[in-house]
């Protein structure tokens, strides 16, 4: 069974495409620009062989199409022919009460066109991505899996916000949570590095986008994330966390409306905000190593908060087994660990500073005589929505 498994942003289209009995990544590749004026470049990795192609994409349909043909190519083809490929699986994000590993309907779209408001930046490029290939592939089945589906397991004390009672019940706001894919990979992964099934571990997915999550034996327990992707930790240009009252002063002092200053604290806000520099960690810590305040406050901000949540899971957990950084931060940026591990031999935390700066693949970056153990992991969100898929098309 060969399932594809799509990443969809609001002009581009990213995949992997996966033969499940073996669990073996075939292929892999993306496009830009799509439905732009601009030629798209469109990039395709296929065992050893690489190709770039650069043309007009006018949507997400025709963007699959392309892969498709290229996939299926007389000399450098995986493909056969179209028909090979059993489901196309989603890592969508928000379908309140539809959450779980769902056949794409209309239901389900509309669930999400109704819950856009919660998640604007990615619950409409999927819904009109996904119509354009229900009307262009009717014969494939797509598979959403739901983000919030791993986060089912949190229980209800740590889930629920002290609104009144009855915005719980009739308009679902609840503790969601998101990053499903990655921190159900983490929790997977760790059972096997750490040869312990029932492990405590904190899950650090660390990127454009950043979540929290304690685990007990691969189950959710608690995660940063709550009703939407905009809460929890500073994303790239999302608010995280926030007071909602200060609205109400800003709205007066700036005369703006609450959707217009909402619209601020989803773009102009977290590490673009506080650094007024970049959205991109990188940039903003090499504004930082250069001098920037600003930047430096934005690097301090993010692993304090971090920090903060380690250290609330520490206590949901009564303890933890690991402490994992994945994303493309968490694997990557020893600046941030480092922060984030500084100061936390109380909780039995302790860093191998020159492991911390070597580690890029999967390692053990802790101490000897860190009581934790800390792991860099790599995540694979992708292969997880191809299991998930492949197992609901087999049922």
């Amino acid at each position: 069974m060969k399932i594809l498994v799509a990443n969809l942003g609001s002009t581009s289209f990213k995949y992997r495409l996966f033969d499940m009995e073996t669990e073996q990544q075939l292929a892999r590749g993306g496009i830009d620009r799509i439905g732009e004026d601009a030629e798209s470049n469109c990039v395709v990795e296929i065992g050893s062989h690489a190709a770039k192609e650069t043309k007009h994409i006018p949507d997400h349909a025709a963007a699959v199409q392309m892969c498709l043909d290229q996939l299926m190519h007389s000399d450098t083809g995986c493909l056969n022919s179209v028909d090979e490929v059993a489901a196309i699986g989603f890592k969508a994000v928000f379908a309140g009460k539809l959450s779980g590993i769902k056949i794409v309907n209309e239901e389900l779209l509309q669930a999400m066109e109704n819950l856009a408001d919660v998640a604007p930046a990615h619950n409409p490029p999927y819904v009109r991505a996904m119509r354009q290939l229900q009307a262009s592939f009717p014969k494939i089945p797509l598979v959403a899996a739901l983000e919030t589906a791993f986060h089912e397991t949190i229980p209800e004390k740590y889930r629920t916000y002290s609104v009144p009672y009855q915005w719980t019940q009739q308009y679902e706001v609840l503790r969601w949570g998101f990053h499903g894919a990655s921190h159900r990979f983490i929790g997977t992964r760790m059972a096997e590095l750490l040869g312990k099934e029932d492990a405590k571990v904190i899950s650090c997915h660390l990127g454009g986008s950043s979540s929290i999550c304690a685990m007990l034996g691969g189950l959710s327990q608690s995660t940063s994330m709550g009703m939407t992707p905009q809460s929890g930790l500073p994303q790239n240009n999302r608010v995280g966390d926030f007071d909602p009252f200060a609205l109400r002063l800003v709205k007066r002092l700036s005369g703006k409306d609450y959707d217009e200053l909402l619209d601020e604290l989803s773009t102009q806000g977290g590490l673009l905000g506080l650094s007024g520099v970049s959205n991109d960690c990188r940039d903003i810590e090499i504004a930082a190593a250069n001098g920037n305040e600003q930047a430096q406050l934005a690097v301090d901000v993010y692993a304090a908060d971090i920090k903060k949540y380690i250290g609330q899971y520490l206590a949901v957990l009564n303890g933890a087994d690991a402490l994992v950084f994945t994303g493309g931060i968490g694997e990557n940026s020893d600046t941030i660990r480092s922060k984030v591990c500084e100061d936390m031999t109380f909780a039995g935390i302790e860093l191998d500073s020159d492991k911390n700066s070597s580690t890029r693949e999967e390692g053990k970056i802790s101490a000897d005589n860190s009581k934790l153990q800390i792991w860099i992991v790599p995540t694979n969100e992708e292969l997880v929505v191809a299991r998930q898929t492949a197992k609901l098309v087999q049922n």
